[in-house]
């Protein structure tokens, strides 16, 4: 029966503890394995697709602007009995999450086994920031800022383009299918907006939930974190604070404490998750909510997470708000300027869900009658589909995968 510490300064220095003095990653594993953590949660992407009969590969991608990132690649999929498909495919993570999250759900309803299942080459990034790609030419994590001075403008102008370019060269192909999640969506529309020659490189692309402007979010303690983030961004500053939400930092650690517990699992993790998003009673099962928190959150700057909170006052969807002196500065006008939407020419699928707390059907539907190639709007049937049930629901195979086959396939040979 699970039982909290008696006080939460406990568990502050048990995690604590436990993190500096395991400072030997696989010491680290064994001892939290004793602890009764799901095997799973302390499993890198590799190890994950090897334990379950899946062809991996790691590949390093350099960014323009110095970014050192890593790239996992699934070459095979354990179900795939015919040859490969062409063009490669392209899966992209949400904000503070990593390509860890497609595979949480396990083999039979995560995303990343389920399109290697179709016999795709699948390729899944990490973006600047999270614990896959926090290294730099130059710069270090650890004490340099400028590291950490990004958001989803840098993401979409450097990281995707570095990503898409790498993949093109390494397989000889002119184009690549995207599949992109919530922040992957963002990014994808900022990369052709800033950079449209990159609507060529793409056969199509289907977006899930997509994230654009936050102006009718509902999920209230979400809201509520970014906000906050966004008009403390000069004290946090201040203070040293650049890195959000990363992998091994408190909330991450006692997360994945509480989580791996069954009953926690099975009730306060399930409270934690619908409050960050929305409800979906039995979407997520018990072993997925116990592994999740091993890779979630994953990290990012506090910069993208004050944008997101910029996000929640305007009614469009913009670039970063400076200040007047500095907009002025940056970009030659008072206010930020919209990204320009109508650039993003590449053929568009959007799926997305009527539950969604994060990035919600009004905001959805506003981004979708902003772009000028839309194939198809679909809205998951199962009406209490929500945002995380993208990566997270033991029911993906049958509310989303056929949509997003369909698609592939009618982009592949």
């Amino acid at each position: 029966m699970f039982k909290l510490p008696r006080t939460w300064s406990t568990l502050f220095l048990v995690v604590q503890i436990l993190h500096n003095a395991c400072c030997d990653i696989n010491i680290e594993k064994n001892v939290k394995l004793l602890m009764g953590y799901p095997p799973d949660s302390l499993a890198n992407f590799t190890e994950l697709a090897t334990k379950y009969g899946y062809v991996s590969e790691e590949h390093t991608v350099i960014t323009d602007d110095g970014y050192i990132l890593t790239m996992f690649r699934i070459t095979k999929g354990r179900n795939c009995n015919g040859p490969i498909r062409k063009p490669p495919v392209l899966l992209m993570h949400g904000l503070i999450m990593s390509s860890d999250g497609y595979l949480d759900a396990g083999p039979e309803a995560g995303l990343g086994y389920l399109v290697s299942d179709l016999c795709y080459d699948l390729w899944l990034p990490n973006v600047r920031g999270n614990y896959y790609s926090k290294r730099h030419i130059a710069l270090d994590p650890a004490r340099d800022s400028e590291f950490w001075d990004f958001s989803n403008l840098e993401f979409g102008y450097y990281d995707i383009p570095a990503f898409i370019d790498y993949i093109l060269s390494k397989t000889r192909s002119k184009k690549l299918n995207y599949i992109g999640f919530s922040q992957g969506c963002s990014t994808f529309f900022i990369m052709n907006a800033e950079r449209p020659e990159y609507n060529e490189k793409i056969g199509v692309a289907i977006l899930l939930e997509p994230s654009s402007r936050q102006t009718n979010m509902k999920a209230q303690v979400t809201r509520l974190l970014l906000a906050t983030t966004a008009a403390a961004l000069p004290v946090l500053y201040q203070a040293g604070q650049y890195e959000a939400l990363p992998l091994g930092g408190i909330v991450q650690e006692i997360a994945a404490f509480i989580c791996k517990d069954y009953v926690a699992a099975n009730t306060i993790c399930r409270v934690i998750l619908s409050l960050i998003d929305a409800s979906h009673p039995g979407s997520v099962t018990t072993e997925t909510m116990r592994d999740l928190f091993g890779h979630f959150p994953a990290g990012t700057s506090i910069k993208n997470f004050a944008w997101y909170g910029q996000g929640l006052s305007v009614d469009t969807f913009q670039n970063f708000d400076y200040g007047v002196d500095k907009n002025l500065q940056t970009y030659g006008s008072v206010q930020p300027p919209p990204y320009n939407l109508s650039r993003v020419t590449a053929p568009v699928v959007i799926i997305n869900g009527y539950n969604d707390g994060l990035a919600t059907p009004a905001d959805v539907d506003w981004v979708t009658s902003k772009l000028p190639n839309v194939l198809e709007h679909f809205y998951v049937k199962d009406p209490l589909w929500t945002h995380f049930d993208v990566t997270f629901s033991q029911f993906t195979a049958n509310s989303t995968l056929p949509k997003i086959t369909q698609y592939l396939r009618r982009y592949s040979t």
